[in-house]
């Protein structure tokens, strides 16, 4: 019986593009594949399916399908096939769809020279670097030393033995794929054999253990942004761990310490700090210095200023990696009481509380206040 035109089995024109041949056989192939027919429909469908499949194979190869447009079935003689030719049968569903879903989800199929090994992405790691207040605020320049993978000189980076090499895996014939039928669909997983290789290193090197590769460390300079906090974590794009079978390696991630300042504290991008002053100080008011990253700065303390009094000072807190301006810094007034007095001290400090009793509440109106609740509170 005489072949079908390959583009009527196909149902596409002759000028049709990779695409529409690709989505014809998709639906033809699903339509006709054995797995879904039963009894006497089924040895019809097997037919088709394979007459459908021997199509595409020749239409969607751009040498044999300018073969066959010019010298029609003579051109593409099935012997001079390679062993993936429509005469193999249908050997399974997924190897049927390997190059539509192969498309799809940029996947390589294994085997017939068509696949290739395994690839992975190396793993990242992680490196945590402790940095000073100022260094977070203004930024630095650092050098770490993290572990770096050299080819191993001994096997040239092929884990095999100096005056050794390695074989092809004969599970998955070097793809590093192997093929498992569950139902109606076939699931490319990783070899187990090879571990995705498609290489069997039968006298691995001595000095890598077969792995290609020698751990060592590097210095690599680290730029520390301006304005960086804590956890913040910054990306060096591969320095990671290496790939396997020439996989693109991982990234460092370096992980942001804030060390613990004596006298700041850090709540975004603005600064909180305490500052003790005197009771004199803080009942008779004045000027006082208090300290900023960037120096000293004056502050009015207006008279009888209390404990916990909060002053504010624009712009002297941080400018963080994102911000567009520096946050503030707030001060936290502290009043101190004098110790260790001499006895001309408390002589003097007697006759100034007696002079604050006699005075009455304009003296201590908070004091006072708090007096006239406790009596209330009890009765007195």
């Amino acid at each position: 019986m005489a072949k079908r035109d390959f583009y009527e089995v196909l149902g596409v024109a002759k000028n049709a593009s990779e695409e529409e041949i690709k989505k014809a056989y998709r639906k033809l192939a699903m339509k006709f594949h054995p797995d879904r027919h039963q009894g006497d429909d089924a040895k019809d469908a097997e037919a088709k399916f394979k007459e459908v499949k021997e199509a595409y194979e020749m239409l969607s190869d751009a040498q044999k399908r300018a073969a066959y447009d010019q010298y029609g079935h003579a051109g593409v003689d099935p012997n001079m096939r390679g062993p993936g030719g429509g005469a193999e049968g249908f050997g399974g569903f997924g190897e049927a769809f390997g190059d539509i879903f192969g498309d799809i989800f940029g996947q390589q199929r294994g085997g017939g020279g068509r696949g290739g090994r395994q690839v992975f992405r190396g793993g990242d790691l992680s490196y945590a670097m402790e940095v000073t207040l100022e260094e977070a605020a203004t930024g630095k320049d650092a050098q770490i030393r993290i572990p770096s993978w050299d080819e191993c000189d001994p096997c040239g980076g092929s884990g095999a033995k100096k005056g050794t090499s390695a074989k092809t895996c004969g599970t998955c014939q070097g793809s590093g794929t192997v093929q498992m039928r569950q139902g109606f669909f076939s699931v490319q997983q990783t070899c187990p054999h090879c571990r995705g290789s498609g290489k069997i290193i039968a006298d691995p090197c001595p000095s890598c253990s077969g792995q290609g590769k020698l751990k060592k460390q590097k210095t690599l300079e680290v730029k520390i942004p301006a304005g960086i906090d804590d956890s913040m974590r910054i990306r060096s794009t591969g320095n990671g761990e290496p790939g396997t079978n020439g996989g693109p390696p991982g990234d460092l991630y370096i992980e942001i310490r804030l060390k613990k300042h004596e006298i700041f504290e850090r709540d975004g991008d603005d600064l909180h700090c305490s500052v003790p002053i005197g009771f004199s100080k803080a009942a008779l008011g004045g000027e006082i210095d208090v300290p900023t990253l960037s120096g000293k700065a004056a502050i009015d303390i207006p008279e009888g200023t209390q404990t916990g009094k909060q002053f504010r000072l624009r712009g002297k807190g941080i400018k963080g990696v994102r911000a567009s301006y520096p946050g503030d810094l707030y001060c936290h007034i502290t009043v101190e009481t004098p110790v260790k007095l001499t006895e001309h001290q408390r002589k003097l400090l007697k006759e100034f509380d007696e002079s604050l009793q006699k005075g009455g509440a304009k003296h201590m109106p908070t004091g006072n206040s708090w007096t006239d609740k406790l009596k209330g509170l009890f009765g007195a």
